[in-house]
């Protein structure tokens, strides 16, 4: 007769992906832009450049459309996508002063001048973050005047 004695089975446990990784690196990632908006503008807290923020990718989500706007919603953290995506095209594009004064009428207590402060802040911010082509891509679609709210310079061609 032979006797076997059990050897003691060694399983590696795999966890599983949980379903949430994402959501907490996209968080983390929001928490980054929203931090970066937050040294660029001396904004006292996150949560104020958070509304800023807020406020400017609502107001250029209906001025970028088409193939640029899936890229820029795509670039972003999950919910700066969603801000970009969920608005409305604009049926006539805005020049540069008109999107700011639009940006205004969105931050309670802001006048133009705060308001171009909070929009580049928040658009310099984003040119870093999704690079040199899709920045350029983005101004190329925007009528003139925007570059410089994108924290570039502005050259008009030489006539």
């Amino acid at each position: 007769m032979t006797v076997t004695t059990p050897q003691p089975q060694t399983r590696t446990t795999i966890p599983a992906p949980s379903p949430y990784a994402g959501e907490a690196v996209d968080t983390t990632r929001w928490q980054e832009l929203t931090e970066a908006v937050r040294e660029a503008g001396r904004y006292a807290t996150r949560v104020q450049a958070e509304r800023v923020t807020r406020a400017v990718l609502s107001a250029l989500g209906s001025h970028v459309t088409g193939e640029e706007r899936v890229s820029l919603a795509q670039a972003l953290p999950r919910e700066a996508g969603t801000l970009i995506a969920a608005q409305i095209p604009a049926t006539h594009p805005l020049t540069a002063r008109e999107f700011v004064e639009s940006v205004a009428t969105r931050i309670e207590g802001s006048t133009p001048a705060t308001a171009r402060w909070d929009v580049s802040s928040v658009l310099s911010v984003l040119a870093d973050r999704i690079g040199e082509s899709l920045t350029t891509r983005l101004l190329a679609q925007l009528p003139p005047g925007y570059a410089l709210l994108f924290g570039r310079a502005d050259l008009a061609p030489t006539t």
